[in-house]
């Protein structure tokens, strides 16, 4: 069992920054493959970052590349998403979610890959 809470979203003007940290409890954290999806109204959930257990492996969506960064902390058991350069288009509830399975190197980076979901966090991107 893995538990997940997000904090740090908010309301931003187009250009700014916000970082959303997610925290974990109730396993080893460095067994658990990490990810931020996020799903706007009317949308599907999509995978906007995801990282491996050993942090050496990191997929980005194309449009977040350059302005999102992700990182884990698997002492603090955080993993955390820097979002700079916000767009409107950013605007959506932002999920972590862990993934049990696979190696230290692996990835996931679709919704059915991932076991755990936090409640997740809103972040509006104001034009």
């Amino acid at each position: 069992q893995v538990q997940l809470v997000e904090s740090g979203g908010g309301l931003v003007q187009a250009g700014g920054s916000l970082r959303l940290s997610c925290a974990a409890s109730g396993r080893t954290f460095s067994t658990v493959v990490m990810g931020w999806f996020r799903q706007a109204p009317g949308k599907e959930r999509e995978a906007v970052a995801a990282i491996s257990r050993n942090g050496m492996n990191i997929y980005y969506l194309d449009s977040v590349k350059g302005r999102f960064t992700i990182s884990r902390d698997n002492v603090k058991k955080t993993v955390d998403l820097q979002m700079n350069s916000l767009k409107p288009e950013d605007t959506a509830i932002y999920y972590c979610a862990a993934d049990l399975s696979g190696y230290s190197w692996s990835i996931r980076t679709t919704t059915n890959e991932y076991d755990y979901w936090g409640q997740g966090t809103q972040v509006t991107v104001s034009s």
